[in-house]
């Protein structure tokens, strides 16, 4: 993916990765379009950052999905770059079906099939573009276990898998697949993550990505430093440690 010069598309880019990423990307000399579900929220972004695009959309309503698409691509044609951020993360008791089923819904709606909808309501016009990317994102957790979350590590592992194997369809096309793998950010996903010192600042982590994107044009992942001890761990061959050690200090 080149780093500038693009038209980019961020659903779920209204706080956290998502917003800093589609403000770096913007500094970079491209055209950025953002979409959360809070119309206040986004006017405010808007109006604290010009030369920014939003809409509001719903990544969990298939019909808003389908009709904002739709408006993006005609009101920006040029859109050659679609990353779906919206992600939620939930704890779950799955010693009751009361304690997880709710939750595991909701997450597999937004994780899941809130990228695949997206994808395929852009994927069409990607195709027609002459340089495109799609950039999804999954998680060090789709790679290591984290028992209060078990469906986030699920849809965060299929967004992976998923990745891969669009990836081998798409090969032929001018469509690439690029999957960002973050790790613990200080971020709002979950109560106390960003003042956790454990987490990566979230500076520190759009820097690092912008620079891998930039030096590593052709990658299939972006994968800072500090992820690759839980996208490794299997390989390495201390898999039981580190989920023992992710589930003993979180």
């Amino acid at each position: 993916m080149n780093i500038t010069g693009n038209t980019v598309f961020i659903p779920g880019a209204t706080s956290g990765i998502g917003l800093a990423l589609a403000l770096e990307l913007r500094s970079r000399g491209n055209r950025v379009i953002i979409a959360g579900r809070r119309t206040e929220l986004l006017d405010r972004i808007v109006a604290e950052h010009p030369g920014l695009h939003a809409y509001r959309l719903d990544v969990t309503d298939p019909d808003a999905i389908a009709a904002v698409s739709k408006q993006v691509i005609a009101e920006h044609p040029e859109v050659n770059v679609l990353i779906p951020m919206a992600g939620i993360i939930r704890f779950e008791d799955w010693t009751t079906p009361a304690g997880f089923l709710g939750p595991a819904e909701e997450i597999v709606t937004t994780n899941l099939l809130g990228p695949i909808r997206l994808i395929a309501a852009f994927i069409e016009h990607l195709r027609t573009r002459p340089d495109a990317t799609i950039v999804t994102v999954s998680s060090g957790l789709a790679f290591i276990p984290f028992a209060p979350n078990p469906t986030y590590s699920a849809t965060k592992a299929a967004i992976h898998l998923l990745s891969e194997a669009v990836r081998l369809q798409l090969a032929d096309t001018s469509v690439r697949v690029l999957e960002l793998v973050p790790p613990k950010v200080a971020t709002d996903l979950t109560p106390g993550q960003r003042e956790d010192p454990t987490s990566m600042p979230l500076d520190e982590y759009i820097s690092e990505v912008v620079e891998l994107i930039s030096t590593q044009p052709e990658a299939t992942e972006i994968q800072v430093e500090r992820v690759r001890f839980l996208r490794y761990a299997e390989v390495r061959g201390d898999y039981d440690q580190v989920v023992a050690l992710v589930n003993r200090h979180g």
